[in-house]
């Protein structure tokens, strides 16, 4: 996949409170750290559901051709632009007319050029489940402060432990979005 994140989701003030209340931490010295693993944490999400957690700008870089390609990340939310990219990496927006874009149930969306032409297009667009933290699914949000918590716990230890833990798995498996290729 090659996906650039364009409007990243930054940690919210809410999930570095709810991650300092589940490891005890009052004091704010180690937020920086702690906001870094929640992050972390976030990515980890992703890589294991199929889904990314917060709402994101995202673009992806696709072969300029007509048949219908899917994005790779899910669930997109809305499809933005698409661009004609040069082979000097010059780009041309492409009028709503020379595409077509579709959304489907599953989260996937997918693009069609109407007049290919050679070289790469790039698709911007808006993927994530939820708009904001508390909208994020229990489960989900909850593992992530798990997973987030569990690494920082794991900090000092000699040897790395396979990521992510049983009981996170457990909490996002039924989230878990499995392709058969």
């Amino acid at each position: 996949m090659n996906r650039i994140i364009l409007t990243p989701a930054a940690p919210p003030p809410a999930a570095l409170a709810e991650l300092k209340q589940w490891l005890g931490i009052t004091l704010s010295a180690d937020d920086t750290p702690l906001a870094l693993l929640l992050a972390t944490a976030m990515e980890a999400c992703e890589a294991f559901t199929g889904l990314m957690p917060l709402e994101q700008g995202c673009e992806e870089v696709l072969p300029s051709h007509a048949c219908w390609q899917v994005l790779a990340t899910r669930p997109v939310q809305a499809i933005v632009s698409v661009e004609q990219i040069a082979g000097d990496g010059t780009r041309e927006t492409l009028a709503s007319d020379r595409y077509e874009m579709e959304l489907r149930a599953d989260g996937s969306g997918l693009v069609r050029l109407r007049f290919p032409q050679s070289g790469r297009v790039a698709v911007r667009f808006a993927a994530g489940l939820a708009a904001d933290w508390d909208a994020l699914p229990e489960a989900l949000r909850h593992g992530i402060v798990r997973l987030a918590a569990y690494q920082h716990r794991a900090r000092e230890d000699a040897g790395a432990a396979p990521l992510p833990p049983a009981s996170v798995v457990a909490l996002w498996r039924p989230w878990r979005r499995v392709r058969i290729a």
